[in-house]
């Protein structure tokens, strides 16, 4: 099997000092492959990548309307946020609306990924709980869809649970990966994870910012989920994290969306496009790269904004001395 292309490299000096190969795909909603590198067929786990896709249920199913909720859980309910107050009030908060608490969330406790709240925790002796764990928001929709919908709230996380058939409906639905056949693991929250190739992924993302082929109440949710990810740019990752930076400076033009393991979504919805892409050694630092590199090509943004994502994109290489010793680079082949 053909390996995939070298698609970002490191320099120190004059020397290459690190590569990441991946695969990406950039795909029209009319499944038209704009441009691509790599297996954009392969299967793969999209992660946390897949939150905007997840979270359309819970405006399908009515649970968004019954519960009054705003674009703040909206935002979450998609996000991979830091565990900072505002998102653990957030959720704690709409927890509390739908008569739930922080225990019925099956993810799990969870350090905080921002520096600042786990100090935060340590300096005055609090455990970190569910409600610290990056996927609680995204949690926290699964078990507002459930209650809305009168379905069991223990077992929400199994792959037959109506919770998650809904979602491997709608993936099936919207990717046009068949999820009958695709291998499906845990993912690092315990939700289904399931296999899916690039193309379809990208495909999925371009239809959600466009509303092609969908259902009025797909197309309604995807708005709403879609909006709320660029009004509220910091619920959906964190101070300091890359997602929040590129939706905050681009505005209303794009959403993105990271995953574990180098994967990455996003959309473009005035060019019609959907972009994923997977590192195939798991670098964060390279998925950003190239995920910036993408939104900049094809998203015709304002030169102000690409300015700025093209720093974001393109980090320089710093010593301890704050000194530039190597820079972050495309391969020839991208």
């Amino acid at each position: 099997m053909k390996a995939n292309p070298i698609l970002v490299e490191i320099t120190r000096g004059d020397l290459t000092e690190s590569i990441h190969r991946g695969a990406y795909a950039v795909i029209k909603d009319d499944a038209t492959v704009i441009s691509s590198a790599g297996d954009i067929d392969k299967l793969t786990y999209p992660r946390s990548s897949l939150k905007p896709l997840q979270a359309l249920p819970l405006i399908e199913t009515g649970a968004a309307n019954r519960w009054a909720l705003t674009d703040l859980e909206f935002a979450i309910a998609c996000g991979s946020h830091s565990g900072e107050d505002r998102h653990v009030t957030t959720v704690q908060g709409w927890l509390e609306r739908v008569g739930l608490s922080m225990i019925n969330l099956g993810c799990g406790a969870q350090q905080p990924t921002s520096t600042q709240a786990r100090r935060y925790l340590v300096k005055n002796n609090i455990l970190p709980s569910p409600l610290h764990h990056n996927c609680s928001g995204k949690h926290a929709g699964f078990l507002s869809t459930a209650r809305h919908c009168n379905e069991p709230l223990d077992g929400y996380l199994e792959k037959n649970h109506p919770v998650q058939l809904r979602i491997k409906q709608l993936l099936s639905e919207m990717t046009l990966d068949n999820m009958e056949v695709s291998p499906v693991a845990k993912d690092g929250c315990g939700a289904p994870i399931f296999g899916i190739s690039l193309r379809g992924l990208a495909l999925a993302m371009a239809c959600y910012g466009t509303g092609r082929g969908l259902s009025d109440a797909r197309v309604h949710a995807a708005k709403k989920l879609y909006n709320a990810m660029t009004a509220q740019p910091f619920m959906v990752a964190g101070t300091g994290r890359w997602c929040t930076k590129t939706m905050t400076l681009s505005g209303s033009h794009l959403i993105v969306k990271g995953g574990a393991e180098g994967v990455y979504s996003g959309c473009l919805p005035d060019q019609r496009i959907g972009i994923a892409l997977k590192i195939d050694d798991g670098g964060r630092r390279a998925a950003e790269t190239i995920m910036g590199l993408l939104l900049d090509r094809f998203g015709k943004l304002n030169p102000s904004i690409s300015l700025k994502l093209n720093a974001l994109a393109f980090p320089p290489i710093l010593n301890s001395n704050g000194e530039k010793v190597g820079i972050t680079q495309i391969h020839s082949e991208v």
